[in-house]
Order: C-alpha cells, then sequence, then structure tokens
C-alpha cells in the first residue's frame, strides 16, 4: 500500500483575496516545551519549575509566550500564504497563559493587500476551550510564484530527563 506523502501549497498574492481565512493547530507537549526552552535559551522556572510555578500567580507551569507566536509563523509558513512567504512584522498581545497539553488554534485572516506584494494578516490563537491566549497582526511578503512541495519530515528529537 502506497501512502499519499503530505504536501504544502501556497497562495500566490495574486490568489489572496481580503477575508480569506486558514487555520493550523497544535498541542504543547512537555518536550515541546523543553525544547522550546533549549532553542530559545528562555529557561525561566515558570515555564520549567513546577515548584516555582505553583507560587506563581499562574499556580502551575505554562508556555512561553512565543511559542503561540511561533505557531502563527508556522501557520503564515504552511497554509496561509504558504510556502515562499516572507515574514516582516508582527503584534501580539498575549491574553491568557497556555498550559501543558492545551490545544492551540491558530485563526488567520486576509485584511488587506498591500503594494509590493504585502499582505496584512490579522492572526488569533484560541485554546481548545475557545478562549483567546492571543491576538495579533502580521506583515509577510506573499509569494508571487505557485508552489507545491512535499512536507520536511522533521528528526524525532527524544528528551532524557
Amino acid at each position: 500500500m502506497v501512502q499519499a506523502q503530505e504536501t504544502l501549497q501556497n497562495i500566490t498574492y495574486d490568489e489572496l483575496q481580503e477575508g480569506a481565512t486558514a487555520s493550523y493547530s497544535r498541542t504543547l507537549t512537555e518536550d515541546e516545551l523543553v525544547l522550546f526552552a533549549a532553542v530559545s535559551g528562555d529557561v525561566n522556572p515558570v515555564h520549567l519549575d513546577a515548584g516555582f510555578a505553583a507560587d506563581s500567580m499562574f499556580k502551575e507551569r505554562i508556555a512561553h509566550g512565543m511559542w503561540s507566536g511561533s505557531l502563527i509563523s508556522a501557520a503564515l509558513a504552511t497554509v496561509l500564504p504558504g510556502p515562499g512567504t516572507i515574514y516582516l512584522e508582527q503584534s501580539l498581545s498575549f491574553k491568557r497563559p497556555v498550559k501543558l497539553n492545551d490545544t492551540l488554534t491558530v485563526n488567520l485572516t486576509v485584511l488587506r493587500k498591500e503594494p509590493k506584494g504585502r499582505v496584512v494578516v490579522a492572526c488569533e490563537v484560541r485554546n481548545q476551550n475557545d478562549q483567546q491566549v492571543v491576538e495579533g497582526e502580521a506583515k509577510v511578503i506573499a509569494p508571487s510564484q505557485k508552489l507545491t512541495l512535499e512536507k520536511p519530515r522533521l528528526p524525532k528529537i527524544t528528551i532524557e530527563y
């Protein structure tokens, strides 16, 4: 049995319409939280130390705010506009904490097209309880050429605790 390869396909600047929407979802696992800390260098104990976090205003460990921001980047790069997109600007407002095992959904809406391939996109991130955790706007350069690519396979990384 041949299994279909996952592909990524973009939406070019000419194809984009104001009001177009897309979404992207991901669940925060322990491994992802630790890997994000390792890659970013942000080892704030509110993210990594359950005892420290229990005494914080959140009463438990929370995700790095930029983990949510990175999901917006992933949505722009893989879904709308997709491969070939160049990220120029991002505003973010963090509304509530993200906790381990939360599933976040990034909702993108094209607000307007500007000259030179620029596109302004509203970005909203909601958790599995439909609570807003992040809102903001991104400005990107949308791709001018249509692309369909095989989705790259990432290595499986294991963490020893």
